[in-house]
């Protein structure tokens, strides 16, 4: 039988003691970026099923996505596109076993934050 008195000892790292690496925030926020773009694409099946309607819904949704909050949610959907996209090439080289020492994986982890912006910044001038 398994002894089932485990003492005072804690069974896992609580949040008060943990410090959150780039690794594992970076791989938080490419889990939250990829369920975010599911309200963005819900946002633009809404458009084009308004634009199927006719110009009364066309204008109702047209009017929300160009609107400032639709021009926040759309800027930061790109963000998020970018984002995402890097964490996933991120994965990718790591199931190739490249880049696994925690050095090298969080200097990834940083640039990948720092190109996804610059290509979010470059993406909104360039279109």
């Amino acid at each position: 039988m398994a002894d089932v008195n485990r003492g005072d000892r804690p069974l896992s790292p609580h949040l008060q003691i943990y410090r959150p690496q780039w690794t594992s925030v970076t791989s938080i926020f490419v889990r939250i970026t990829g369920n975010a773009l599911l309200i963005s694409a819900l946002l633009a099946i809404w458009w084009f099923a308004a634009l199927a309607r006719g110009p009364e819904a066309y204008a109702v949704a047209n009017g929300v996505l160009t609107s400032w909050f639709g021009d926040l949610v759309m800027f930061l959907s790109v963000g998020g596109i970018w984002y995402h996209l890097l964490g996933g090439v991120r994965h990718l080289i790591w199931d190739s076993g490249h880049m696994l020492d925690v050095n090298r994986s969080e200097m990834f982890g940083q640039g990948m934050v720092i190109v996804s912006v610059l290509l979010t910044i470059f993406t909104v001038i360039v279109l």
